[in-house]
Protein backbone atom coordinates (compact mmCIF):
# COMPACT_ATOMS: atom_id res chain seq x y z
CA UNK A 1 0.00 0.00 0.00
CA UNK A 2 1.06 3.58 -0.65
CA UNK A 3 2.06 5.68 1.82
CA UNK A 4 0.68 8.94 2.95
CA UNK A 5 3.30 11.23 1.14
CA UNK A 6 2.50 9.35 -2.16
CA UNK A 7 0.64 10.71 -5.27
CA UNK A 8 -2.13 8.34 -5.66
CA UNK A 9 -4.62 7.27 -7.72
CA UNK A 10 -7.61 3.94 -8.07
CA UNK A 11 -7.92 2.02 -10.57
CA UNK A 12 -11.62 3.75 -12.00
CA UNK A 13 -9.75 6.63 -12.43
CA UNK A 14 -6.64 4.87 -14.27
CA UNK A 15 -9.39 3.36 -16.20
CA UNK A 16 -10.57 6.64 -16.88
CA UNK A 17 -7.19 8.33 -18.16
CA UNK A 18 -7.06 5.43 -20.61
CA UNK A 19 -10.25 5.95 -21.81
CA UNK A 20 -9.21 9.29 -22.49
CA UNK A 21 -6.01 8.31 -23.95
CA UNK A 22 -8.34 6.31 -26.64
CA UNK A 23 -10.19 9.44 -27.64
CA UNK A 24 -13.64 8.13 -25.43
CA UNK A 25 -14.99 11.08 -25.25
CA UNK A 26 -18.76 9.43 -23.49
CA UNK A 27 -19.40 5.93 -21.87
CA UNK A 28 -22.45 4.60 -21.99
CA UNK A 29 -23.90 2.90 -18.94
CA UNK A 30 -26.09 1.63 -16.40
CA UNK A 31 -25.02 2.30 -13.26
CA UNK A 32 -24.21 -0.38 -10.37
CA UNK A 33 -21.66 -0.51 -7.29
CA UNK A 34 -19.26 -2.05 -8.94
CA UNK A 35 -18.48 0.38 -11.37
CA UNK A 36 -18.68 3.82 -9.92
CA UNK A 37 -15.30 4.75 -9.50
CA UNK A 38 -14.85 4.52 -13.10
CA UNK A 39 -17.85 7.26 -13.21
CA UNK A 40 -15.71 9.34 -10.98
CA UNK A 41 -12.54 9.27 -12.75
CA UNK A 42 -14.55 10.08 -15.54
CA UNK A 43 -15.70 13.42 -14.24
CA UNK A 44 -12.25 14.18 -13.73
CA UNK A 45 -11.23 13.16 -17.39
CA UNK A 46 -14.13 15.35 -18.75
CA UNK A 47 -15.68 11.98 -19.70
CA UNK A 48 -19.85 12.27 -20.49
CA UNK A 49 -21.61 9.35 -18.51
CA UNK A 50 -24.57 8.55 -20.58
CA UNK A 51 -27.19 6.36 -18.45
CA UNK A 52 -29.65 4.33 -20.01
CA UNK A 53 -32.61 1.93 -18.50
CA UNK A 54 -31.07 -1.07 -20.08
CA UNK A 55 -27.35 -2.71 -20.81
CA UNK A 56 -28.56 -3.87 -24.17
CA UNK A 57 -28.98 -0.46 -24.84
CA UNK A 58 -25.69 0.40 -23.52
CA UNK A 59 -24.08 -2.05 -25.79
CA UNK A 60 -25.27 -1.23 -28.85
CA UNK A 61 -24.71 2.55 -28.28
CA UNK A 62 -21.33 1.98 -28.27
CA UNK A 63 -21.05 0.30 -31.18
CA UNK A 64 -23.01 2.48 -33.05
CA UNK A 65 -21.13 5.30 -31.54
CA UNK A 66 -17.97 3.26 -33.39
CA UNK A 67 -19.78 3.08 -36.53
CA UNK A 68 -20.65 6.63 -36.83
CA UNK A 69 -17.37 7.99 -35.55
CA UNK A 70 -14.67 5.77 -36.28
CA UNK A 71 -13.57 5.67 -32.93
CA UNK A 72 -13.93 3.09 -30.30
CA UNK A 73 -17.23 3.21 -28.07
CA UNK A 74 -17.20 1.96 -24.97
CA UNK A 75 -19.96 0.37 -22.44
CA UNK A 76 -19.66 0.13 -19.04
CA UNK A 77 -22.07 -2.55 -17.17
CA UNK A 78 -22.18 -3.82 -13.58
CA UNK A 79 -21.44 -7.29 -12.93
CA UNK A 80 -23.45 -10.42 -13.54
CA UNK A 81 -26.80 -9.38 -14.40
CA UNK A 82 -25.66 -6.21 -16.17
CA UNK A 83 -22.60 -8.11 -18.07
CA UNK A 84 -25.15 -11.01 -19.21
CA UNK A 85 -27.65 -8.05 -20.17
CA UNK A 86 -25.03 -6.82 -22.35
CA UNK A 87 -23.88 -10.06 -24.48
CA UNK A 88 -26.41 -9.46 -27.58
CA UNK A 89 -24.88 -5.81 -28.13
CA UNK A 90 -21.17 -7.18 -28.00
CA UNK A 91 -22.29 -10.53 -30.34
CA UNK A 92 -23.83 -7.42 -32.27
CA UNK A 93 -20.72 -5.97 -32.64
CA UNK A 94 -18.85 -9.23 -33.34
CA UNK A 95 -20.83 -10.01 -36.37
CA UNK A 96 -20.55 -6.14 -37.41
CA UNK A 97 -17.05 -5.99 -36.83
CA UNK A 98 -17.73 -2.55 -34.87
CA UNK A 99 -14.54 -1.96 -32.55
CA UNK A 100 -15.95 -1.50 -29.00
CA UNK A 101 -14.91 -1.80 -25.65
CA UNK A 102 -17.36 -2.85 -22.90
CA UNK A 103 -16.07 -2.98 -19.35
CA UNK A 104 -17.96 -5.12 -16.73
CA UNK A 105 -17.47 -5.61 -12.64
CA UNK A 106 -16.83 -8.42 -10.86
CA UNK A 107 -16.85 -9.41 -6.98
CA UNK A 108 -13.93 -8.70 -5.22
CA UNK A 109 -10.27 -10.91 -5.50
CA UNK A 110 -10.73 -11.58 -1.86
CA UNK A 111 -14.02 -13.06 -2.04
CA UNK A 112 -13.63 -15.11 -5.67
CA UNK A 113 -15.29 -18.69 -5.69
CA UNK A 114 -17.43 -17.34 -2.39
CA UNK A 115 -20.43 -16.32 -3.99
CA UNK A 116 -20.41 -13.17 -3.98
CA UNK A 117 -22.75 -10.71 -5.06
CA UNK A 118 -23.57 -11.36 -9.12
CA UNK A 119 -20.38 -13.41 -9.32
CA UNK A 120 -20.50 -14.99 -12.97
CA UNK A 121 -17.19 -16.51 -15.36
CA UNK A 122 -17.85 -13.22 -17.43
CA UNK A 123 -14.51 -13.79 -19.46
CA UNK A 124 -15.50 -17.24 -20.05
CA UNK A 125 -19.07 -16.33 -21.35
CA UNK A 126 -17.52 -12.85 -23.70
CA UNK A 127 -14.69 -15.19 -24.85
CA UNK A 128 -16.62 -16.55 -27.91
CA UNK A 129 -18.01 -12.99 -28.97
CA UNK A 130 -14.93 -10.81 -28.65
CA UNK A 131 -11.27 -10.65 -29.88
CA UNK A 132 -10.25 -10.48 -26.47
CA UNK A 133 -11.52 -10.88 -23.34
CA UNK A 134 -9.43 -10.70 -19.82
CA UNK A 135 -9.65 -9.60 -15.95
CA UNK A 136 -7.76 -6.96 -14.96
CA UNK A 137 -5.84 -8.93 -12.27
CA UNK A 138 -4.24 -5.65 -10.68
CA UNK A 139 -4.61 -1.94 -9.90
CA UNK A 140 -1.49 -0.77 -11.19
CA UNK A 141 -2.23 -2.87 -14.75
CA UNK A 142 -6.29 -1.23 -15.20
CA UNK A 143 -4.88 1.52 -17.77
CA UNK A 144 -2.49 -0.88 -19.21
CA UNK A 145 -5.07 -2.98 -19.73
CA UNK A 146 -7.62 -0.88 -21.00
CA UNK A 147 -5.10 0.34 -23.76
CA UNK A 148 -4.23 -3.60 -24.89
CA UNK A 149 -8.36 -3.83 -25.25
CA UNK A 150 -8.35 -1.26 -27.98
CA UNK A 151 -5.43 -2.65 -29.49
CA UNK A 152 -6.94 -6.28 -29.80
CA UNK A 153 -10.23 -4.31 -31.22
CA UNK A 154 -8.07 -3.77 -34.22
CA UNK A 155 -6.19 -6.88 -34.94
CA UNK A 156 -7.47 -7.95 -38.10
CA UNK A 157 -10.87 -6.72 -38.95
CA UNK A 158 -12.04 -4.52 -36.34
CA UNK A 159 -14.85 -6.04 -33.53
CA UNK A 160 -15.24 -5.67 -29.42
CA UNK A 161 -13.15 -6.66 -26.69
CA UNK A 162 -14.02 -7.14 -23.05
CA UNK A 163 -12.69 -6.43 -19.44
CA UNK A 164 -13.81 -7.13 -16.53
CA UNK A 165 -12.32 -5.58 -13.12
CA UNK A 166 -13.08 -7.01 -9.79
CA UNK A 167 -14.06 -4.44 -7.57
CA UNK A 168 -11.22 -4.09 -4.82
CA UNK A 169 -8.64 -3.65 -7.98
CA UNK A 170 -10.85 -1.10 -9.44
CA UNK A 171 -11.66 0.66 -6.09
CA UNK A 172 -8.06 0.20 -4.79
CA UNK A 173 -5.20 2.84 -4.94
CA UNK A 174 -1.61 2.59 -6.12
CA UNK A 175 1.25 4.78 -6.11
CA UNK A 176 0.83 7.04 -9.19
CA UNK A 177 4.57 6.09 -9.99
CA UNK A 178 3.87 2.32 -10.00
CA UNK A 179 0.75 2.49 -12.54
CA UNK A 180 1.63 2.44 -16.17
CA UNK A 181 -0.54 5.12 -18.30
CA UNK A 182 -0.31 4.55 -21.65
CA UNK A 183 0.34 7.81 -23.76
CA UNK A 184 -2.19 8.75 -26.09
CA UNK A 185 -1.36 7.42 -30.04
CA UNK A 186 1.71 5.89 -28.53
CA UNK A 187 0.51 2.61 -27.93
CA UNK A 188 -0.65 1.16 -30.93
CA UNK A 189 0.18 0.76 -34.75
CA UNK A 190 -1.60 1.38 -37.72
CA UNK A 191 -3.09 -1.68 -39.50
CA UNK A 192 -4.22 -0.23 -42.19
CA UNK A 193 -2.40 -2.73 -45.10
CA UNK A 194 -2.56 -1.83 -48.89
CA UNK A 195 -2.55 -5.36 -49.61
CA UNK A 196 -0.39 -7.54 -52.03
CA UNK A 197 1.16 -4.98 -54.69
CA UNK A 198 1.24 -8.54 -57.19
CA UNK A 199 -1.87 -9.37 -56.08
CA UNK A 200 -2.90 -5.77 -56.58
CA UNK A 201 -1.72 -5.24 -60.10
CA UNK A 202 -3.51 -9.05 -60.79
CA UNK A 203 -6.63 -7.17 -60.13
CA UNK A 204 -5.81 -4.15 -62.15
CA UNK A 205 -5.55 -6.25 -65.02
CA UNK A 206 -8.76 -8.36 -64.65
CA UNK A 207 -10.70 -4.87 -64.65
CA UNK A 208 -8.73 -3.88 -67.49
CA UNK A 209 -9.51 -6.61 -69.37
CA UNK A 210 -13.03 -7.07 -68.00
CA UNK A 211 -16.35 -6.70 -70.71
CA UNK A 212 -19.14 -7.04 -67.72
CA UNK A 213 -17.43 -6.16 -64.17
CA UNK A 214 -19.48 -5.69 -61.71
CA UNK A 215 -18.48 -4.29 -58.09
CA UNK A 216 -20.08 -4.95 -54.35
CA UNK A 217 -18.87 -2.50 -52.15
CA UNK A 218 -19.73 -3.57 -48.45
CA UNK A 219 -19.48 -2.34 -44.68
CA UNK A 220 -15.84 -1.96 -44.63
CA UNK A 221 -15.79 0.31 -47.30
CA UNK A 222 -17.40 2.52 -44.52
CA UNK A 223 -15.25 1.25 -41.81
CA UNK A 224 -11.95 1.86 -43.41
CA UNK A 225 -13.18 5.53 -44.54
CA UNK A 226 -12.83 4.23 -48.25
CA UNK A 227 -15.60 6.07 -49.96
CA UNK A 228 -13.14 8.30 -51.72
CA UNK A 229 -10.77 5.58 -53.03
CA UNK A 230 -13.84 3.36 -54.16
CA UNK A 231 -15.82 6.29 -56.05
CA UNK A 232 -12.56 6.93 -57.80
CA UNK A 233 -11.97 3.66 -59.09
CA UNK A 234 -15.50 3.16 -60.18
CA UNK A 235 -15.63 6.29 -62.52
CA UNK A 236 -12.16 5.74 -63.59
CA UNK A 237 -12.38 2.78 -64.75
CA UNK A 238 -16.61 2.86 -65.59
CA UNK A 239 -17.27 -0.30 -63.34
CA UNK A 240 -21.14 -0.52 -61.81
CA UNK A 241 -21.09 -0.32 -57.87
CA UNK A 242 -23.87 -2.30 -56.00
CA UNK A 243 -23.69 -1.52 -52.25
CA UNK A 244 -24.91 -3.14 -48.80
CA UNK A 245 -24.66 -2.44 -45.57
CA UNK A 246 -22.51 0.42 -44.11
CA UNK A 247 -21.69 0.77 -47.78
CA UNK A 248 -25.16 2.22 -48.71
CA UNK A 249 -24.51 5.51 -49.77
CA UNK A 250 -21.12 5.25 -50.73
CA UNK A 251 -22.22 6.43 -54.31
CA UNK A 252 -25.68 8.77 -54.23
CA UNK A 253 -28.64 7.83 -55.69
CA UNK A 254 -28.95 9.22 -59.30
CA UNK A 255 -25.16 8.25 -59.57
CA UNK A 256 -24.15 7.29 -63.25
CA UNK A 257 -22.46 4.41 -61.48
CA UNK A 258 -24.57 3.65 -58.34
CA UNK A 259 -27.20 0.43 -59.19
CA UNK A 260 -29.00 -1.44 -56.76
CA UNK A 261 -32.26 -3.53 -58.26
CA UNK A 262 -30.26 -4.98 -61.02
CA UNK A 263 -27.84 -7.12 -58.77
CA UNK A 264 -28.69 -10.28 -59.01
CA UNK A 265 -29.13 -10.02 -62.82
CA UNK A 266 -25.58 -8.58 -62.12
CA UNK A 267 -23.96 -11.19 -60.80
CA UNK A 268 -25.53 -13.84 -63.42
CA UNK A 269 -23.91 -12.06 -66.00
CA UNK A 270 -20.56 -10.49 -64.97
CA UNK A 271 -17.67 -11.54 -66.44
CA UNK A 272 -15.46 -9.88 -63.20
CA UNK A 273 -16.97 -9.68 -59.56
CA UNK A 274 -15.08 -7.74 -57.18
CA UNK A 275 -16.25 -8.20 -53.66
CA UNK A 276 -15.02 -5.67 -51.30
CA UNK A 277 -15.64 -5.72 -47.54
CA UNK A 278 -18.37 -8.40 -46.85
CA UNK A 279 -18.16 -12.14 -46.37
CA UNK A 280 -20.18 -14.67 -48.56
CA UNK A 281 -23.08 -15.40 -45.91
CA UNK A 282 -26.66 -15.84 -45.96
CA UNK A 283 -26.72 -12.01 -47.12
CA UNK A 284 -24.78 -13.49 -50.21
CA UNK A 285 -26.55 -16.66 -50.67
CA UNK A 286 -22.71 -18.23 -49.39
CA UNK A 287 -21.24 -17.00 -52.52
CA UNK A 288 -23.83 -19.50 -54.58
CA UNK A 289 -24.93 -16.50 -56.07
CA UNK A 290 -22.39 -15.57 -58.45
CA UNK A 291 -21.68 -16.70 -61.65
CA UNK A 292 -19.60 -19.90 -61.66
CA UNK A 293 -18.49 -18.53 -65.35
CA UNK A 294 -17.30 -15.33 -63.59
CA UNK A 295 -13.74 -14.39 -62.43
CA UNK A 296 -14.34 -13.63 -58.40
CA UNK A 297 -12.30 -11.43 -56.29
CA UNK A 298 -12.52 -10.74 -52.37
CA UNK A 299 -11.04 -8.50 -50.47
CA UNK A 300 -10.72 -7.98 -47.16
CA UNK A 301 -9.43 -6.81 -43.75
CA UNK A 302 -9.64 -10.21 -42.37
CA UNK A 303 -7.66 -13.30 -44.09
CA UNK A 304 -10.01 -15.66 -42.23
CA UNK A 305 -12.94 -14.38 -44.48
CA UNK A 306 -11.56 -14.43 -47.74
CA UNK A 307 -12.31 -17.59 -49.55
CA UNK A 308 -14.98 -18.58 -46.70
CA UNK A 309 -17.70 -20.43 -48.09
CA UNK A 310 -16.88 -19.66 -52.21
CA UNK A 311 -13.70 -20.69 -54.19
CA UNK A 312 -12.43 -17.15 -55.29
CA UNK A 313 -9.60 -16.45 -58.24
CA UNK A 314 -7.98 -13.58 -56.28
CA UNK A 315 -7.77 -12.67 -52.63
CA UNK A 316 -6.55 -9.30 -51.02
CA UNK A 317 -6.24 -8.97 -47.21
CA UNK A 318 -6.03 -5.54 -46.66
CA UNK A 319 -7.25 -2.01 -46.14
CA UNK A 320 -10.27 -1.41 -48.85
CA UNK A 321 -9.55 2.17 -49.05
CA UNK A 322 -6.00 1.31 -50.06
CA UNK A 323 -6.39 -1.50 -52.15
CA UNK A 324 -8.70 0.35 -54.15
CA UNK A 325 -6.51 3.51 -54.56
CA UNK A 326 -3.92 1.16 -55.50
CA UNK A 327 -5.80 -0.47 -58.10
CA UNK A 328 -6.60 2.57 -59.74
CA UNK A 329 -3.22 3.30 -59.94
CA UNK A 330 -2.33 0.86 -61.39
CA UNK A 331 -4.95 0.42 -63.96
CA UNK A 332 -4.36 4.22 -65.22
CA UNK A 333 -3.14 4.63 -68.58
CA UNK A 334 -3.93 1.16 -69.57
CA UNK A 335 -6.24 1.41 -72.87
CA UNK A 336 -8.52 4.37 -71.26
CA UNK A 337 -8.56 1.45 -68.34
CA UNK A 338 -10.79 -0.63 -70.47
CA UNK A 339 -13.86 2.03 -69.35
CA UNK A 340 -14.77 2.75 -73.13
CA UNK A 341 -16.04 -0.19 -73.86
CA UNK A 342 -18.76 -0.89 -70.76
CA UNK A 343 -21.42 1.61 -71.97
CA UNK A 344 -23.63 -1.07 -73.58
CA UNK A 345 -23.03 -2.81 -70.42
CA UNK A 346 -24.08 -0.25 -68.04
CA UNK A 347 -27.18 0.41 -70.41
CA UNK A 348 -28.00 -3.19 -70.04
CA UNK A 349 -28.24 -2.86 -65.88
CA UNK A 350 -29.86 0.25 -66.20
CA UNK A 351 -32.28 -1.54 -68.59
CA UNK A 352 -33.10 -4.12 -65.79
CA UNK A 353 -33.14 -1.65 -62.90
CA UNK A 354 -35.90 0.07 -64.92
CA UNK A 355 -37.76 -3.02 -65.54
CA UNK A 356 -37.65 -3.98 -61.55
CA UNK A 357 -38.55 -0.64 -60.53
CA UNK A 358 -41.74 -0.68 -62.94
CA UNK A 359 -42.88 -4.10 -61.63
CA UNK A 360 -42.81 -2.29 -58.05
CA UNK A 361 -44.24 1.11 -59.00
CA UNK A 362 -48.01 -0.18 -58.47
CA UNK A 363 -47.38 -1.20 -54.64
CA UNK A 364 -44.87 2.37 -54.04
CA UNK A 365 -47.44 4.03 -55.10
CA UNK A 366 -50.27 1.87 -53.73
CA UNK A 367 -53.62 4.10 -52.14
CA UNK A 368 -54.59 0.93 -50.51
CA UNK A 369 -55.31 0.70 -46.70
CA UNK A 370 -53.90 -0.57 -44.54
CA UNK A 371 -51.25 1.17 -45.51
CA UNK A 372 -48.61 -0.79 -48.41
CA UNK A 373 -45.23 -1.08 -46.48
CA UNK A 374 -43.89 -0.40 -50.08
CA UNK A 375 -45.80 2.75 -50.18
CA UNK A 376 -44.37 3.94 -46.29
CA UNK A 377 -40.87 2.95 -47.26
CA UNK A 378 -41.16 4.72 -50.70
CA UNK A 379 -42.36 7.62 -48.67
CA UNK A 380 -39.67 7.68 -46.08
CA UNK A 381 -37.02 7.57 -49.09
CA UNK A 382 -38.96 10.80 -50.57
CA UNK A 383 -38.52 12.45 -47.23
CA UNK A 384 -34.37 11.52 -46.71
CA UNK A 385 -32.09 14.54 -47.05
CA UNK A 386 -28.33 14.66 -47.82
CA UNK A 387 -28.04 15.11 -43.91
CA UNK A 388 -30.35 12.36 -42.96
CA UNK A 389 -28.62 9.57 -41.09
CA UNK A 390 -31.03 6.64 -41.90
CA UNK A 391 -31.68 3.34 -39.26
CA UNK A 392 -33.38 0.08 -39.94
CA UNK A 393 -34.21 -1.73 -37.00
CA UNK A 394 -36.85 -4.67 -37.68
CA UNK A 395 -37.80 -7.85 -39.55
CA UNK A 396 -40.17 -7.88 -42.55
CA UNK A 397 -40.39 -4.01 -42.88
CA UNK A 398 -36.62 -3.47 -43.07
CA UNK A 399 -36.70 -5.74 -45.62
CA UNK A 400 -38.90 -3.88 -47.85
CA UNK A 401 -36.64 -0.85 -47.23
CA UNK A 402 -33.36 -2.20 -48.09
CA UNK A 403 -35.16 -2.56 -51.27
CA UNK A 404 -36.32 1.35 -51.71
CA UNK A 405 -34.51 3.48 -49.11
CA UNK A 406 -31.25 5.11 -50.90
CA UNK A 407 -29.30 7.38 -48.52
CA UNK A 408 -27.66 10.48 -50.40
CA UNK A 409 -24.36 10.39 -48.53
CA UNK A 410 -21.79 7.56 -47.17
CA UNK A 411 -21.76 6.27 -43.63
CA UNK A 412 -25.83 7.17 -43.71
CA UNK A 413 -26.95 4.12 -43.08
CA UNK A 414 -27.14 2.04 -40.14
CA UNK A 415 -28.78 -1.80 -39.80
CA UNK A 416 -27.86 -4.73 -37.16
CA UNK A 417 -25.82 -6.30 -39.36
CA UNK A 418 -25.63 -10.02 -40.04
CA UNK A 419 -26.38 -10.97 -36.24
CA UNK A 420 -30.12 -10.00 -37.26
CA UNK A 421 -30.50 -7.99 -34.06
CA UNK A 422 -33.96 -6.65 -33.20
CA UNK A 423 -33.54 -3.74 -31.11
CA UNK A 424 -30.62 -1.91 -32.07
CA UNK A 425 -32.90 0.87 -33.38
CA UNK A 426 -33.04 3.58 -29.76
CA UNK A 427 -29.54 2.89 -29.24
CA UNK A 428 -28.44 4.03 -32.78
CA UNK A 429 -30.55 6.94 -32.40
CA UNK A 430 -29.04 7.71 -29.55
CA UNK A 431 -25.13 7.12 -30.48
CA UNK A 432 -25.92 8.86 -34.20
CA UNK A 433 -27.30 11.76 -32.48
CA UNK A 434 -24.84 12.67 -29.80
CA UNK A 435 -21.99 11.80 -32.10
CA UNK A 436 -23.31 13.89 -35.07
CA UNK A 437 -26.06 16.28 -33.31
CA UNK A 438 -25.60 17.90 -37.16
CA UNK A 439 -27.48 15.26 -38.57
CA UNK A 440 -30.71 14.15 -38.87
CA UNK A 441 -31.77 10.93 -37.72
CA UNK A 442 -34.67 8.88 -39.28
CA UNK A 443 -35.29 5.47 -37.34
CA UNK A 444 -37.73 3.04 -39.16
CA UNK A 445 -38.83 0.25 -36.71
CA UNK A 446 -40.75 -2.69 -36.73
CA UNK A 447 -43.45 -3.00 -33.58
CA UNK A 448 -41.77 -5.84 -32.24
CA UNK A 449 -38.23 -4.78 -32.33
CA UNK A 450 -39.66 -0.90 -31.52
CA UNK A 451 -40.50 -3.02 -28.09
CA UNK A 452 -37.64 -4.83 -26.83
CA UNK A 453 -35.62 -1.03 -26.10
CA UNK A 454 -38.11 1.27 -26.52
CA UNK A 455 -38.63 2.77 -22.72
CA UNK A 456 -35.22 4.24 -23.82
CA UNK A 457 -37.00 6.50 -25.82
CA UNK A 458 -37.16 8.35 -22.32
CA UNK A 459 -33.47 8.66 -22.43
CA UNK A 460 -33.96 10.18 -26.08
CA UNK A 461 -36.43 12.82 -24.24
CA UNK A 462 -33.83 13.46 -21.03
CA UNK A 463 -31.05 14.04 -23.25
CA UNK A 464 -32.81 16.04 -25.73
CA UNK A 465 -32.34 14.19 -29.18
CA UNK A 466 -34.94 14.97 -31.65
CA UNK A 467 -35.62 11.96 -34.33
CA UNK A 468 -38.01 11.21 -36.78
CA UNK A 469 -39.45 7.74 -35.74
CA UNK A 470 -42.10 5.36 -37.83
CA UNK A 471 -43.03 2.32 -36.20
CA UNK A 472 -44.67 0.06 -39.38
CA UNK A 473 -46.88 -1.12 -37.34
CA UNK A 474 -48.67 -4.75 -38.16
CA UNK A 475 -49.59 -6.06 -34.55
CA UNK A 476 -46.79 -9.22 -35.82
CA UNK A 477 -43.66 -10.76 -36.39
CA UNK A 478 -44.39 -10.70 -39.37
CA UNK A 479 -41.05 -12.39 -40.97
CA UNK A 480 -41.62 -15.56 -39.13
CA UNK A 481 -45.21 -15.45 -39.50
CA UNK A 482 -44.53 -16.21 -43.18
CA UNK A 483 -42.32 -18.47 -42.36
CA UNK A 484 -44.67 -20.51 -40.28
CA UNK A 485 -47.58 -20.12 -43.07
CA UNK A 486 -45.06 -21.19 -45.49
CA UNK A 487 -44.28 -24.52 -43.86
CA UNK A 488 -47.26 -25.34 -41.86
CA UNK A 489 -49.88 -23.78 -43.24
CA UNK A 490 -52.40 -21.00 -43.01
CA UNK A 491 -53.96 -22.54 -40.50
CA UNK A 492 -50.89 -22.59 -38.31
CA UNK A 493 -49.76 -18.92 -39.34
CA UNK A 494 -50.32 -17.05 -35.88
CA UNK A 495 -48.63 -19.36 -33.52
CA UNK A 496 -46.48 -17.42 -31.03
CA UNK A 497 -46.17 -13.95 -33.64
CA UNK A 498 -48.45 -12.13 -32.56
CA UNK A 499 -48.83 -8.62 -30.58
CA UNK A 500 -51.15 -6.43 -29.72
CA UNK A 501 -52.42 -3.35 -31.44
CA UNK A 502 -50.48 -0.96 -29.71
CA UNK A 503 -50.34 2.84 -30.09
CA UNK A 504 -46.45 3.24 -29.90
CA UNK A 505 -47.63 7.37 -31.06
CA UNK A 506 -49.34 7.85 -27.66
CA UNK A 507 -46.56 5.65 -25.63
CA UNK A 508 -44.04 8.79 -27.48
CA UNK A 509 -46.51 11.46 -26.40
CA UNK A 510 -46.75 9.73 -22.44
CA UNK A 511 -42.72 9.80 -22.82
CA UNK A 512 -42.81 13.64 -23.41
CA UNK A 513 -41.81 13.24 -27.38
CA UNK A 514 -44.14 13.90 -30.33
CA UNK A 515 -46.69 11.48 -31.66
CA UNK A 516 -48.94 11.06 -34.85
CA UNK A 517 -50.95 7.90 -36.04
CA UNK A 518 -51.21 7.30 -39.39
CA UNK A 519 -53.85 5.02 -41.42
CA UNK A 520 -54.47 6.89 -44.45
CA UNK A 521 -51.16 6.97 -47.14
CA UNK A 522 -51.46 10.92 -48.37
CA UNK A 523 -50.73 11.06 -44.28
CA UNK A 524 -47.21 9.82 -44.27
CA UNK A 525 -45.71 12.77 -46.14
CA UNK A 526 -47.25 15.34 -43.83
CA UNK A 527 -46.82 13.48 -40.66
CA UNK A 528 -43.51 13.11 -41.46
CA UNK A 529 -42.52 16.67 -42.09
CA UNK A 530 -44.66 17.34 -38.68
CA UNK A 531 -42.04 15.50 -36.57
CA UNK A 532 -39.16 16.82 -38.44
CA UNK A 533 -40.14 20.14 -37.02
CA UNK A 534 -41.24 18.99 -33.27
CA UNK A 535 -37.77 19.08 -32.83
CA UNK A 536 -38.65 16.51 -30.29
CA UNK A 537 -37.99 12.47 -30.71
CA UNK A 538 -41.09 11.20 -32.24
CA UNK A 539 -42.90 8.38 -33.52
CA UNK A 540 -45.20 7.94 -36.28
CA UNK A 541 -47.39 4.89 -35.92
CA UNK A 542 -48.27 3.47 -39.48
CA UNK A 543 -50.17 0.96 -39.70
CA UNK A 544 -49.18 -0.92 -42.41
CA UNK A 545 -50.97 -3.93 -44.36
CA UNK A 546 -50.21 -7.84 -42.20
CA UNK A 547 -50.67 -9.66 -45.25
CA UNK A 548 -47.83 -8.15 -47.34
CA UNK A 549 -44.42 -9.97 -46.96
CA UNK A 550 -41.06 -8.18 -48.32
CA UNK A 551 -39.49 -10.67 -51.28
CA UNK A 552 -36.37 -10.91 -48.99
CA UNK A 553 -38.84 -12.45 -46.43
CA UNK A 554 -40.27 -15.03 -48.83
CA UNK A 555 -36.89 -16.22 -50.33
CA UNK A 556 -35.29 -16.57 -46.72
CA UNK A 557 -33.79 -20.10 -47.51
CA UNK A 558 -34.77 -21.00 -43.65
CA UNK A 559 -38.23 -21.56 -44.99
CA UNK A 560 -37.43 -23.47 -48.13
Amino acid sequence: MPDDTQDVISGGHLVAKALKAEGVDRIYTLCGGHIIDIYDGCVDEGIEVVDVRHEQVAAHAADGYARVTGKPGCAVVTAGPGTTDAVTGVANAFRAESPMLLIGGQGAHTQHKMGSLQDLPHVDMMTPITKFAATVPDTARAADMVSMAFRECYHGAPGPSFLEIPRDVLDAKVATDKARVPKAGAYRASTRSPGDPDAVERLADLLVHAEKPAILLGSQVWTTRATEAAVELVRTLNVPAYMNGAGRGTLPPGDPHHFQLSRRYAFSHADVIVIVGTPFDFRMGYGKRLSPDATVVQIDLDYRTVGKNRDIDLGIVGDAGLVLRSVTEAASGRVNGGASRRKEWLDELRAAERTALDKRLPQLRSDASPIHPYRLVSEINDFLTEDSLYIGDGGDIVTFSGQVVQPKSPGHWMDPGPLGTLGVGVPFVLAAKQARPDKEVVALFGDGAFSLTGWDFETLVRYDLPFVGIVGNNSSMNQIRYGQAAKYGKDRERVGNTLGDVRYDEFARMLGGHGEEVRDPADIGPALRRARESGKPSLINVWVDPDAYAPGTMNQTMYK
